[in-house]
């Protein structure tokens, strides 16, 4: 985020003049193109192209230096050699030139030495109170007709539409207005971000969150420049308008070469998506699935549930859609016997009036009309999605009307699958106002269900208070602030849960036989031994673990056969640890890795010695909300386990939600936690205490 605290934009996309510093009269120059799309794109403020050698370009006079320029330039849009660029910069900022773009690469992504040009531009900029837009960028755009600006160099122009848009490569930027151009999608601004020397993308998401034009705002980024900041801005314009990002980049710093569980299943991608979802920032895998979303985004209410009808002509596209949804989280709606019966009226008998409703291939445009006002109408419905595969006997221009004038007349979001030729969707590109339109069952099915998760997390509420518990930090730090880089050890690692109030088995540290049968005594047999020592990181991989021991006998014979596996790996215990063996309930996993830029990753999961191999683990960052820990807990695929099946009773939902709670607590506040991982814990039925069987903390270097 830039220190500039004089925020405004406007001067960059909405000037009233422009000077093109390095236009040119060659027409395979980015001079030539940039004031090209400026004049055909008829900008609507005063032009000036600046070339110290032509006196005039595209039949406008040009002028040697932007001090030669005898008016007030609001933008400079600037495509000189590096080593002219600062030179330039100092002119306009002299000329009280109000904006900057500077097209310009070989900076910071050279290396050192265009890495310290760059900060002596963005000094520079920032020191007169001027905004900058690059370097190395593809320019910006603004299609509002009071404006008509295209200060890009990109061969293809943009549509008006209600979608800004912020890329961070130049490259891709050309390739996203030709992507929005070939879909008929619709922009009201786009910036090209290069290097993000002043101007970022927590910047722009800001410029649009009161634009009025803007409903969607969508970013290519490849990285976040502060992640914190862009969180506090995401959460807050996320309320007015949604956000779509389409992340690429996993790159060195985000790697963990992590020994705990958690650190081993995470990634910096996994990262990324956790800290979107939290966000409420929805996430797109390609650029044409951001675009697949964001027209419904644009287009569309958002649902009050997850029930879809759909509506078509064919079977085989309706099972297509059905598969997709369901896949989605989405729910078939269940219509009402008054809406099937009103069907029946007027649709032949052959048709299928339980959802999908298949029409069959006689369907009119008037049927179409009819059925999808009943639906919408039905209480049990949400959002509707249409399906029509293109028969003889009608037009799919004639359908797409119908839909539109009935969906214009209902509140609920509608789909539209038109499985047509080439010349429809061209029309169509011509055509405002009708519902988002798709080729194939399956992208629709998926923008419904990102229209339903963005409903989710609006309906959230927006001031969430993260929960304090009473615990003794005092004793963690006395634990932590002596410890050497590296493991604790279990002992250690168990008083860490304890002070900070999360349930655990009963167990002792011993260090001989003896003891280890004294304290089974004292616990009560069954009991578990382990072999504890700092490269037993996951001791059932050693054979270091010894469960369900009924007996003394049972007991002295374990720590034996465990001295021998551990021998015939060259490893020595440091102790044993002796606890009870806890029964009843599932095996879960919480977990924690530090991430370099977004800070603790949380996870939960269901645990045990298979959890690298299920997978099943959902992840969260830190600072964390009861709504979004209860998120990670509901998102296991097994979640129906915790629940209980086959009349076992559920597992302590709240008590899991609270231990997630906790942990991120714990290592907000204590930040040489680098990995934790509790498993397994044990997630018994309510009214029986869910207990930590086992735990490893790693610590990093003290602080200077």
């Amino acid at each position: 985020m830039s220190d500039v605290t004089t925020p405004s934009l406007d001067p960059i996309f909405s000037p009233r003049s422009v000077a093109v510093i390095g236009a040119s009269t060659r027409r395979d120059s980015i001079g030539f193109a940039l004031l090209h799309n400026l004049v055909i794109e008829e900008f609507e403020g005063a032009l000036y192209p600046v070339n110290p050698t032509a006196s005039s370009i595209h039949s406008l006079k040009a002028y040697p230096s932007i001090g030669a320029v005898p008016d007030p330039v609001d933008l400079a849009v600037i495509a000189v050699p590096r080593d002219a660029v600062r030179g330039v910069i100092e002119e306009c900022l002299a000329t009280e030139v109000r904006g900057l773009v500077v097209i310009t690469a070989g900076f910071s992504e050279t290396g050192h030495e265009g890495a310290v040009l760059e900060r002596e531009l963005r000094d520079l900029a920032r020191g007169a109170g001027v905004r900058m837009i690059g370097p190395n960028c593809m320019g910006v755009l603004n299609t509002d007709p009071a404006v008509r600006l295209n200060a890009t160099f990109s061969p293809t122009p943009a549509r008006a539409g209600t979608i800004g848009f912020v890329s961070q490569s130049g490259a891709l930027g050309v390739a996203i207005l030709n992507a929005a151009q070939d879909l008929g999608v619709g922009l009201t601004q786009f910036a090209s971000m290069g290097n993000k020397a002043d101007v970022d993308g927590n910047d722009l998401v800001e410029f649009w969150e009161d634009d009025e034009r803007t409903n969607v705002i969508c970013m290519y980024l490849e990285s976040f420049g502060n992640p914190r900041r862009f969180t506090e801005i995401a959460k807050r314009v996320g309320r007015k308008k949604p956000i779509l990002v389409v992340k690429s980049g996993r790159t060195a710093e985000g790697a963990r070469a992590a020994t705990s569980h958690t650190g081993a299943i995470a990634g910096a991608d996994v990262t990324v998506s956790a800290f979107l979802e939290q966000c409420g920032v929805l996430r797109a895998n390609t650029i044409s699935e951001l675009f697949d979303i964001a027209k419904a985004l644009s287009r569309c209410p958002l649902p009050a549930g997850h029930r879809v009808a759909i509506l078509t002509n064919a079977g085989g596209p309706a099972i297509m859609a059905t598969d997709s949804c369901i896949n989605l989280g989405l729910t078939l709606a269940e219509l009402s016997e008054a809406t099937r019966a009103e069907l029946a009226t007027f649709l032949p008998a052959e048709a299928s009036l339980v959802n999908p409703v298949d029409m069959i291939a006689s369907a009119t445009p008037a049927d179409y009309a009819r059925a999808l006002d009943l639906v919408l109408r039905d209480e049990q419905v949400d959002m509707a999605l249409v399906i029509n595969v293109t028969p003889l006997l009608s037009s799919p221009t004639d359908v797409m009307e119908a839909v539109t004038r009935t969906a214009g007349e209902n509140s609920k979001p509608v789909l539209a699958v038109i499985m047509a030729t080439e010349d429809f969707y061209e029309e169509m590109k011509s055509r405002s106002g009708h519902p988002p339109i798709y080729r194939f069952p399956e992208p629709a099915a998926n923008a419904l269900a990102q229209l339903v998760r963005y409903a989710d997390w609006r309906r959230r509420p927006a001031e969430e208070a993260t929960p304090d518990f009473p615990v003794d930090d005092g004793a963690v730090s006395r634990i932590l602030d002596p410890a050497p880089e590296g493991y604790l050890s279990d002992a250690e690692a168990f008083r860490v849960l304890r002070h900070y109030g999360i349930p655990l088995v009963d167990g002792r540290k011993v260090d001989t036989v003896e003891q280890a049968l004294a304290a089974a005594e004292e616990i009560g047999y069954p009991v578990v031994v382990k072999a504890i020592g700092a490269e037993l990181i996951h001791k059932s991989d050693v054979g270091a673990v010894k469960i369900d021991l009924r007996s003394p006998a049972d007991l002295q014979q374990a720590m034996a056969e465990i001295d021998v596996a551990l021998g015939a790996k060259d490893l020595a215990p440091e102790g044993y640890l002796v606890q009870e063996l806890a029964r009843g309930g599932h095996e879960v996993i919480f977990g924690m890795s530090t991430d370099p830029r977004f800070g603790p990753l949380l996870m939960f999961g269901l645990g045990g010695k298979y959890v690298e191999v299920l997978r099943d683990v959902h992840f969260g960052v830190t600072p964390l909300k009861p709504s979004e820990a209860r998120d990670m807990i509901r998102g296991l695929r097994g979640y129906p386990l915790l629940e209980g099946v086959r009349g076992e009773a559920p597992a302590d939902l709240a008590r899991l939600e609270e231990t997630l709670l906790r942990i991120a607590q714990l290592v907000t506040r204590h930040p040489r936690i680098l990995e934790l991982d509790i498993n397994p814990f044990l997630a018994a039925p309510e009214g029986v205490e869910s207990k930590a069987l086992d735990v490893r903390i790693r610590v990093g270097p003290a602080s200077v």
